[in-house]
């Protein structure tokens, strides 16, 4: 007898807010609560973010909250294989508008490591993101208006591997290695399995035209047209998801 499909979540949790500024506020306002209670129940707090202009007035109000900064670990959703001086890094980007100030206090889990390819970096970035306390205290999410999360893009080949690991519970692989056809530079991206292994899993995204994606996106249609469309999907964690026009 074949065992029955889960349930699906219930809608996302929508959040909408009049300015990108607004929601940026919000949104670092919830993010100290939760890591603060990360802290408050096991001493440690750990975050996963993304790049991309989006998140940069999140990052400038969440690098001003009064957090105890050596207690949180920092990591990213995805990075492109570039040198950290190159002006596409994502990691440079991060410790330049947000791992400053106090926030520079902060533990910084790099996706990105000395090999020559993201292929051939795959273990040891493994190696780094299992020093992470999983589940993450919480995961932001962009969208790009082709529906990638991530590096998760349309018609990639790799998204099969990224994603069949987030679908096998037993799996542990945490990333993997892309080459997207569309956008520039090879990258490391986590799987489907690392980015709903959180306790909370939020959407953060901003203008009309993404909105219009992500309500697509809900929508009945193949993942590999929309790659968003298999974290809307998924049954481990539910999804948040806050927007500005």
């Amino acid at each position: 007898m074949s065992r029955p499909e889960p349930s699906p979540l219930a809608q996302p949790v929508e959040k909408r807010f009049a300015h990108a500024e607004a929601l940026a506020d919000a949104l670092a306002a919830e993010l100290e609560s939760c890591l603060l209670d990360g802290i408050h129940h096991r001493n440690r707090a750990s975050l996963a973010l993304s790049g991309g202009s989006t998140p940069l007035p999140l990052f400038r109000r969440l690098r001003d909250r009064p957090l105890p900064w050596s207690k949180v670990t920092v990591t990213l959703a995805d990075e492109r294989w570039v040198d950290h001086r190159h002006a596409d890094s994502n990691a440079a980007f991060l410790h330049r508008e947000l791992l400053v100030g106090p926030a520079a206090a902060a533990t910084f889990i790099d996706l990105k490591n000395s090999a020559p390819t993201p292929e051939l970096g795959e273990t040891e970035c493994e190696t780094e993101l299992a020093k992470l306390d999983w589940p993450l205290d919480a995961i932001i999410l962009g969208m790009g208006g082709d529906g990638h999360t991530a590096s998760l893009f349309p018609a990639t080949p790799e998204n099969r591997s990224a994603l069949e690991a987030g679908l096998d519970p037993a799996s542990k692989r945490r990333c993997v290695a892309i080459r997207p056809g569309e956008a520039p530079h090879p990258r490391i991206s986590l799987t489907l399995n690392a980015l709903t292994e959180t306790r909370r899993l939020i959407l953060h995204i901003t203008g009309t035209s993404k909105w219009n994606v992500y309500q697509e996106a809900l929508r009945p249609g193949p993942v590999g047209e929309l790659p968003i469309r298999a974290v809307l999907r998924q049954t481990r964690v539910p999804i948040e998801v806050f927007w500005s026009p």
